[in-house]
């Protein structure tokens, strides 16, 4: 008796069809999400949906709702169904090692995106795609020290999630700029967990403690907007009084710069689906793919914004 299989290979036999057509099964991509803590995850969530569908690849997709503990689990689950490349967005760049020895131990190719991790041995992952965040947090310190003059630029920080790879290189890249420049200060930096409810929430501490800030330098653009309800609510104008910069050039950002109310936004684009899809069938096809795949990103000062707005995908 004929097996399924078998049957399919006599039809496309009779039917002229390549047997290439039947012999390829679709790879399985297993992806572990953050969350959807702000536009900028939404928007890369959806990017990563989408092209997987073009792709004609099979994604199990999973949100740590930002919790590691939910991703170390996704992964394990990904490893015990076999998938045949794993990605994930890291929530914190340590305590990775066991979960991706496991990875490893299993044949099964690891992919990060957005960011990086910090484990003693890199053959455990075979590529990182996403932004350069020290540069993002350089970018934001030069376009400050340009467009920022005075003798005494208080400078207030709202730090995105601890541990983070974006939180620690946008501020390192930003203090990198700073550094030699005694006039710019920062004079109180916490963590906003890159959400607008918490910046909006923090940004209220730091003028109850000291209302005479100059620049809020954010960590994202969600943060930002919380950011400008707590400044606007303590009576000031936001962009006129108090200075804003922030990160990622969200649609949001876009609309608070054409108000006049956030001053500049250093891009980082979370639209990296089809890189991430053309990067998985290379690694399934054992192509060499490089340890370092950088997105190309620029800076949008409030001046540009109502220009560029149209042209913002996210």
């Amino acid at each position: 008796m004929m097996n399924r299989r078998h049957a399919s290979l006599a039809l496309a036999l009779a039917s002229g069809l390549p047997l290439s057509s039947f012999a390829q099964k679709k790879i399985v991509l297993g992806f572990s999400q953050i969350g959807a803590e702000s536009e900028w995850r939404t928007a890369n969530t959806e990017s990563i949906k989408q092209a997987a569908k073009d792709a004609g690849i099979d994604l199990k997709f999973s949100d740590a709702q930002q919790k590691q503990e939910n991703q170390i689990k996704a992964i394990r689950s990904f490893i015990a169904q076999k998938v045949d490349v794993i990605g994930f967005s890291p929530v914190v760049e340590s305590g990775w090692e066991t979960v991706l020895r496991e990875a490893k131990a299993a044949k099964i190719p690891v992919i990060l995106t957005d960011r990086t991790v910090d484990v003693k041995d890199d053959t455990l992952w075979v590529t990182f795609m996403g932004s350069d965040f020290l540069e993002e947090g350089r970018k934001a310190g030069r376009w400050l020290t340009e467009n920022v003059k005075g003798s005494d630029v208080k400078i207030v920080e709202l730090q995105g999630t601890v541990g983070s790879g974006p939180a620690i290189d946008r501020k390192k890249g930003f203090e990198e700029i700073i550094k030699g420049k005694p006039q710019y200060k920062i004079v109180r930096s916490q963590t906003g967990d890159f959400t607008r409810a918490k910046g909006k929430e923090v940004m209220q501490a730091f003028l109850k403690a000291d209302p005479k800030v100059n620049v809020l330098y954010a960590h994202n653009d969600d943060m930002a907007i919380g950011a400008i309800q707590a400044i606007e609510e303590a009576g000031l104008k936001p962009g006129k009084d108090i200075t804003i910069i922030s990160v990622d050039g969200v649609k949001g950002a876009f609309e608070a710069m054409m108000a006049g109310k956030l001053n500049v936004t250093v891009e980082c684009s979370p639209l990296l689906g089809p890189q991430l899809m053309a990067t998985v069938k290379d690694v399934v096809a054992g192509k060499p793919v490089p340890k370092r795949i950088v997105t190309q990103e620029g800076i949008f000062p409030m001046d540009t914004a109502a220009k560029e707005f149209p042209n913002r995908k996210y």
